[in-house]
């Protein structure tokens, strides 16, 4: 399941309908101005880094990205909605939530090994998500294999692995309790301005930040 337009929100609230609720303004005039804001003030602060302005391929990839994000809720939401045959109802084919979805590597990853576990239930099938993830995965091989840069990997000592299993457990339960990860969360989520999605964004930031603190720290001990 990638992270849906309504799953995003919390209970429905965007940092625009808050706003408006504030202001007394109608939310479709406030929404627009608000995500203006947010967009000019994201380009000064990954603009203001030289290095970065620098990098044409860094930056390149970011507006990439950003275009894979739209083009999801474009494809979910648009292609992927019509009417069903049997029902006659207007349904959203491609999506496991049954609603317009984008980019999110969590619940699909779930989705993905059920398919293949019971391949032979027929209300199993390639959904959004699933399509999303194979095709992460099998075009980073590719890139990696045309540039020459693929190599196996594996953990540098007994403690490396440790610290592997304890963050994997944490990054799952972190998952699947935001219902979203720095993909479906930190990109697809905030591109609704859901509220929840800025909490998530919040927490994983500074998760990030406290992690490197503490890792400093040991370094300094040893």
């Amino acid at each position: 399941m990638a992270v849906s337009q309504a799953e995003g929100a919390l209970k429905g609230a965007t940092l625009g309908h808050l706003l408006a609720n504030i202001s007394g303004l109608a939310p479709e005039r406030v929404l627009p101005a608000l995500a203006a804001v947010l967009v000019l003030a994201l380009l000064v602060f990954v603009f203001k880094d030289k290095r970065f302005r620098a990098n044409g391929l860094q930056v390149f990839a970011g507006a990439a990205i950003g275009a894979v994000i739209v083009g999801g809720w474009y494809v979910s939401g648009h292609l992927g909605f019509g009417e069903n045959p049997e029902t006659l109802e207007q349904v959203y084919f491609a999506t496991n939530t049954r609603t317009l979805e984008s980019l999110s590597f969590v619940a699909p990853l779930a989705y993905t090994l059920e398919l293949l576990m019971l391949w032979t239930d027929k209300s199993l099938h390639a959904s959004f998500g699933i399509a999303a993830l194979l095709g992460m995965v099998t075009g980073a091989a590719v890139v990696a294999l045309a540039t020459r840069s693929f190599r196996w990997e594996g953990f540098a000592s007994l403690a490396d692995l440790r610290r592997q299993i304890v963050g994997a457990l944490l990054m799952g339960f972190g998952g699947v309790t935001a219902m979203g990860c720095t993909i479906g969360q930190g990109l697809t989520g905030v591109s609704t301005l859901a509220v929840g999605s800025f909490i998530a964004l919040a927490g994983i930031v500074g998760g990030c930040v406290a992690t490197l603190k503490y890792i400093a720290w040991q370094a300094e001990r040893e």
